[in-house]
């Protein structure tokens, strides 16, 4: 009887490790793709300077520049921190808001976006644009501060600093918001 409890735990040690390694390489994968994904992001830079985008060029590279930190910086480089569900809900928000305003994008270019399109990407940036802030990328950096050698400085800087950009930033879209609406109620 021993013995088949102890093959017992040995399968499921196996199991576990053959599970987490499948995770491994889901994020190693995940990983490579985020890493890409921040130089594509710098095109939203590029985008906004040529007017493609209605952003402001100095509010795409504050928010590039933030994502490219917490990703590239914390989450690729130490791996203590990937397992946090910070990371999650850091990227979750990141992904939501952004098929939520590319897919607006595309449809206003084409003259198909229906404004329930519109009401949704500007309403759904309320809760989710503080949630990415600071349960995602506040806390992430904050949870990574003792795995960090190189960059503590600087991320301590950026904690420090994130209360005032972040909220001229989230201020900044709120504007939009209202601009928008106010747009849109005057064209009726």
């Amino acid at each position: 009887m021993g013995c088949k409890f102890e093959r017992k735990d040995e399968v499921k040690e196996q199991e576990a490790f053959v599970h987490s390694n499948r995770s491994l390489v889901l994020l190693r994968i995940l990983g490579q793709a985020a890493q890409t994904n921040s130089v594509d992001e710098s095109f939203d830079d590029v985008h906004a300077s040529v007017g493609l985008v209605p952003s402001g060029v100095l509010v795409s590279f504050l928010q590039w520049g933030e994502r490219y930190d917490s990703r590239t910086v914390v989450v690729c480089n130490i791996k203590e921190i990937q397992r946090f569900p910070s990371v999650f809900i850091t990227f979750m928000a990141w992904s939501l808001i952004e098929v939520i305003c590319y897919l607006q994008y595309a449809l206003i270019t084409i003259g198909l976006c229906p404004r329930w399109l519109s009401w949704l990407r500007y309403t759904a940036f309320i809760p989710l644009y503080p949630i990415g802030a600071w349960c995602g990328e506040v806390l992430l950096c904050y949870q990574a501060l003792p795995y960090i050698k190189n960059y503590y400085n600087f991320i301590v800087a950026r904690l420090v600093l994130c209360p005032f950009l972040w909220w001229r930033l989230y201020m900044h879209m709120l504007g939009k918001l209202t601009q928008e609406r106010w747009h849109k109620v005057h064209k009726l």
